[in-house]
């Protein structure tokens, strides 16, 4: 198949450039700014990002990331499921060019058939397509390098960066925040956890552990959503002695409630709507959560050793430093653990973020924007930034901020302004377009003048006078006009 990957990369390329390849930068150059745009986060939507920006004629862009080359991203860090939750024909990162799919690379690779067979894309499948991807649409990024701070500059954000270590600055005039998950806030770890454990008996599910060190320990896992059971499925596989899975509710939760605004309408055009109705459907349907999909369950419960207990409300957790034990609501069960996993999803906190804390403060929340009615309170969302449609910041006081309308967060704290979180693999169709469209439409208005005074300036001619000078006409149609003819040939300027 080795011949059919290279022919893949050439069809690619070609692609490419038949679809407008990459137009010269439009930007006007300011010396006083090293780049147009830094996008952070090296992961699959920031190289998506590169890309349609380079392909809309953005080209002083550049992409950075906190990890080594190899540790971008989720995939081959904390993502521990075996295959991709999205159905595999959902259209990704190539942004409307199939030959730089994943059907395109996997059937390149494997054949058509073995694609045909396929029920779901294989995780680490996925993490190589992305190094593929990546190197075919030319984007590079910058590793090692992590965003420390956000400030206002004369002419767009400063940037205070440590590079392997050493501390830089940089001035860009727009900053997209595609840093996943994570970077809307941090892990939504349970206080009945870290307030009663040693921080080397517990772990939170989407943060990197040693699960070949809990061969033959027991595990007590809290969460019932898919990463809690991928947890549990790859502490078992690496030959945990048990696994108990705890959830609050009297069973699982077996709808996917968000699934209810997968359609192309609404994907595109939930940021649309009135905050008040945004707000009545993300506060309703993230009052249930998100259950567990059936492949990890079955990937869990194939253990006998793996046992799921349901209205397990009102956990306390105690300890002498090496044996956990647990009651539940109040009684004595018995239960002890050598550690404890909370799977218990990540929440959107601005102020937990270390490279906002300079502007946090600024930032306009939901709570500032709007207030529900009784009945629709939701703290988790009141928590979540106010965005315009093309992702920026907005300010929490008017004419206090101005810099924040340059900070584009496409990340999952976008999920109550803009209808999903953009940055998942389903979010990519619609919500790149859109940042794009209004990262160029902004920077297009702020340098208006020199766009007037380059539509309004010397114009190259694209006649030379050659093409018509036989058939100019001279009023006679003889073979005594000819002179005639010949002397407004003559007086026709050189050249035109």
């Amino acid at each position: 198949m080795h011949s059919f990957a290279e022919a893949l990369d050439r069809t690619a390329q070609r692609a490419i450039e038949r679809h407008g390849g990459y137009p010269d930068n439009w930007i006007p150059e300011r010396a006083s700014t090293d780049h147009d745009v830094v996008v952070v986060g090296g992961g699959q939507s920031g190289v998506a990002i590169a890309f349609a920006l380079r392909r809309a004629g953005i080209t002083r862009t550049a992409v950075i990331d906190t990890a080594d080359e190899g540790g971008e991203g989720i995939w081959l860090a904390t993502a521990r499921m075996n295959a991709l939750r999205s159905p595999k024909h959902l259209p990704g990162p190539e942004l409307g060019l199939p030959e730089l799919g994943f059907q395109a690379w996997y059937e390149a690779r494997h054949g058509e058939a073995a694609y045909a067979e396929m029920r779901s894309i294989s995780r680490l499948d996925w993490a190589d397509y992305l190094v593929w991807y990546r190197k075919m649409v030319g984007v590079s990024v910058r590793f090692g390098t992590r965003l420390e701070t956000i400030e206002p500059a004369q002419q767009g954000l400063r940037l205070r960066l440590s590079v392997d270590g050493r501390p830089k600055q940089e001035v860009c005039r727009k900053l997209v925040l595609a840093t996943g998950f994570a970077g809307s806030g941090g892990v939504n770890m349970p206080a009945f956890i870290a307030r009663s454990l040693p921080a080397e008996l517990y772990a939170h599910a989407e943060e990197p552990i040693d699960f070949a060190a809990l061969r033959g320990r027991r595990i007590a896992i809290f969460g019932a959503a898919s990463s809690a059971f991928d947890a549990a499925a790859v502490a078992l596989e690496h030959g945990a002695a048990s696994v108990h899975l705890f959830c609050r509710h009297d069973d699982l939760e077996r709808l996917s409630v968000m699934r209810m605004l997968y359609y192309p309408g609404s994907v595109e055009h939930f940021r649309l709507l009135p905050d008040a109705e945004r707000w009545t459907i993300m506060s309703a349907l993230c009052r249930r959560a998100q259950g567990p999909v059936p492949d990890t369950v079955r990937r869990a419960t194939r253990f006998d050793t793996f046992h799921l207990h349901l209205g397990a409300r009102d956990p306390l957790l105690e300890t002498d430093e090496v044996t956990i034990s647990l009651r539940l609501g109040g009684h004595d069960t018995g239960f002890e653990f050598d550690f404890v996993i909370a799977g218990t999803g990540y929440k959107v906190d601005l102020r937990a973020r270390p490279e906002l804390r300079s502007i946090v403060d600024q930032i306009a929340l939901w709570r500032d924007r709007y207030r529900p009615p009784a009945g629709e309170e939701h703290e988790d969302l009141a928590r979540h930034p106010y965005l315009s449609p093309g992702f920026a910041f907005t300010e929490k006081e008017p004419g206090t901020a101005p810099c924040l309308k340059d900070i584009h967060f496409f990340g999952a704290g976008a999920l109550l302004s803009n209808g999903r979180n953009p940055a998942e693999v389903s979010g990519f169709r619609h919500g790149i377009p859109q940042l794009v469209s209004a990262i160029g439409g902004d920077l297009f208005t702020a340098d208006a003048a020199q766009h007037v005074a380059r539509a309004l300036g010397p114009c190259q001619p694209i006649l030379t006078g050659q093409e018509y000078r036989d058939s100019v006409w001279t009023g006679q149609d003889s073979q005594a006009s000819k002179p005639a003819k010949n002397a407004v040939k003559d007086r026709l300027p050189a050249g035109g």
